[in-house]
C-alpha cells in the first residue's frame, strides 16, 4: 500500500532526509521518498496513516489534514 500526505515545514534535502529516516525507523514501512518541492511524502509498507503522520510530526514538521 503507497499513501501520500501533504507536509508542511521541508526547505532542503536535509528536511527530506530527516523525515525520509524517521519513517524507515517504523517496522511497517518499506520505503519513504519525500520531496520539499512539492511538499509531498509518499510512504511504501503497511503503517497506519495516523502512525506516518505522528512520525513526521515527531519529526518536526505539519501534516496538512
Amino acid at each position: 500500500m503507497t499513501t501520500e500526505l501533504t507536509v508542511e515545514g521541508m526547505s532542503c534535502g536535509g528536511c527530506e532526509q530527516t523525515v525520509e529516516s524517521a519513517l524507515e525507523e517504523l517496522d511497517d514501512v518499506e520505503n519513504a521518498a519525500a520531496d520539499n518541492e512539492s511538499d509531498r511524502v509518499r510512504v511504501s509498507g503497511n503503517a497506519d496513516t495516523d502512525i506516518i503522520a505522528q512520525t513526521i510530526e515527531k519529526a518536526g514538521y505539519t501534516v496538512k489534514h
